[in-house]
């Protein structure tokens, strides 16, 4: 499964795209919540990870969700990863607890994920 870079808008071909030559419903995306980029597709949230890294980003600020395009707005993202579990960052589990935090990466999301 390739892993896609962006850092400017995804069409929701392109999310769809990513889907079916993965999970079919889903695609497992990393987001830099500093360098404000999107890598999208890979079977593990790991592998989008390494990518981001390879390119400079820092491991803090790398945060992995799920993507359902064909669900709603409201329901469309998932904040859960096993590169999620940070007890030096304050997140023990793959769910993202800090609202705040959720609130940045999906701002991110939202802008430049069109669905």
């Amino acid at each position: 499964m390739d892993i896609k870079v962006f850092n400017s808008q995804v069409s929701k071909e392109d999310i769809l795209s990513l889907a079916k030559a993965g999970y079919g419903d889903m695609v497992k995306g990393v987001v830099d919540i500093n360098k404000r980029l999107l890598a999208l597709g890979g079977e593990l949230h790991a592998d989008a990870e390494q990518v981001l890294l390879d390119q400079g980003s820092k491991q803090a600020d790398l945060w992995g969700f799920n993507i359902y395009p064909e669900k709603t707005k409201e329901e469309y993202l998932e904040y859960t990863s096993m590169i999620n579990i940070r007890p030096r960052q304050g997140n023990m589990g793959r769910d993202i607890k800090d609202l705040n935090l959720r609130s940045q990466i999906k701002n991110i999301i939202d802008e430049m994920v069109t669905l």
